[in-house]
């Protein structure tokens, strides 16, 4: 049985949101656009997508966005342009930035500009980190929430003093905002004011919003407007992105209206994982509503045990382990969504300390051999 299978038969999953079938979201949008008299964008001229790429640049404070297929292809293209402009093919990310890890290096391949790594692996980059470097810079990338680290964000003097540096080193600061949404109630800041000081920011319309996939670049209007021609070159001037858009505008106002609740339970989570210790949360706080739970077990021990747990009680805990830097120690991510938004306290905490007993059990087992 693979790993999906396993999960369609869980009755209760932990992380992230209720994921509706194809018919149901098929349904909805079908519903959705007969009540808002909804028609096609022919290669992205149309009322639905235009008047969506300017509510979310208005939301963000920004002249002006643009809808992209991808978020791969919206942040190289980004800074590459940010590159052409500061005359610096040069690029800062952070070591675990979403182009160096998961990107295939399309960034050096494609020829898109030069990577610098900027900072250490498990904390964000600081201004420091960035003024120690001799290089000049074209631009720098800031993933807010990061993450491979679990969700972490720069405090927010610190961001601010990473904004005036850029703004007068002429460095362009662009923002990884794929999960930007889940930040805002953790800075307990408005979105424009998060983002005011960037030059351009990306933000995913599925993760966190629900979407079926796309992404929308948000910068001044030249920048945008340059954005959307090297995106047609990319290969990614589709016919219709109204799928994409419909499916991402008719629970947009709902999603952003439940990220506090989203963070409130984020919080009252790390209250509640004090009594597991077995089960260690990265970072120490919440910065946003995801984090990372360490367990004292192996990676491939983590996934036995999950799946034993599924088959035994019909509970999903975590959808996949990674290696930890620790031996014998693995990590898993944990999207605080209407799953566990859901959950009552005491069936939360009935499901930790089973989970947290076939860890003991299993550490037991092991010291034995």
């Amino acid at each position: 049985m693979t790993d999906a299978e396993l999960r369609q038969r869980c009755h209760t999953i932990l992380p992230g949101h209720r994921q509706p079938s194809a018919a149901e979201t098929f349904g909805a949008m079908a519903a959705w656009c007969e009540a808002n008299k909804v028609a096609h964008d022919v290669y992205g001229d149309g009322e639905l997508i235009q008047s969506f790429e300017q509510k979310i640049a208005a939301l963000l404070g920004f002249p002006a966005g643009v809808f992209c297929m991808t978020g791969t292809m919206t942040q190289v293209t980004a800074l590459r342009l940010a590159c052409a402009e500061r005359g610096s093919t040069l690029v800062g990310l952070h070591p675990t930035a979403h182009i160096l890890k998961h990107e295939r290096g399309n960034h050096q391949l494609l020829g898109h500009f030069h990577a610098l790594q900027i900072g250490d692996p498990f904390r964000p980059w600081t201004l420091q980190d960035l003024q120690v470097l001799p290089e000049r810079l074209g631009a720098v990338s800031l993933e807010l929430p990061a993450r491979e680290i679990g969700g972490q964000c720069p405090g927010w003097d610190e961001l601010r003093a990473i904004k005036t540096w850029c703004r007068e080193q002429r460095i362009h600061l662009h923002m990884d905002g794929a999960r930007l949404w889940e930040t805002a109630a953790a800075y307990g800041k408005p979105l424009h004011e998060i983002c005011a000081g960037f030059d351009s920011v990306y933000v995913s319309l599925y993760k966190g919003i629900g979407g079926l996939g796309g992404a929308v670049l948000l910068g001044g209007d030249a920048f945008v407007a340059r954005a959307a021609e090297w995106f047609r070159r990319q290969g990614g001037n589709v016919i219709h992105r109204t799928p994409y858009v419909v499916s991402a505008a008719m629970q947009f106002d709902a999603r952003l209206a439940a990220m506090p609740d989203y963070h409130r339970r984020t919080v009252a989570l790390y209250d509640t994982l004090r009594a597991y210790p077995r089960l260690t949360p990265n970072p120490a706080r919440p910065h946003a509503s995801l984090l990372h739970l360490h367990m004292p077990v192996n990676r491939d021990r983590a996934t036995d045990i999950r799946n034993a747990f599924a088959e035994r009680h019909g509970v999903w805990l975590f959808n996949r382990a990674g290696h930890a830097q620790l031996p014998g120690h693995s990590v898993t991510e944990w999207y605080v969504g209407d799953n566990l938004l859901a959950l009552s306290d005491d069936r939360l905490r009935e499901i930790l300390a089973l989970w947290c007993a076939d860890l003991g059990a299993d550490l037991a087992a092991a010291s034995n051999l």
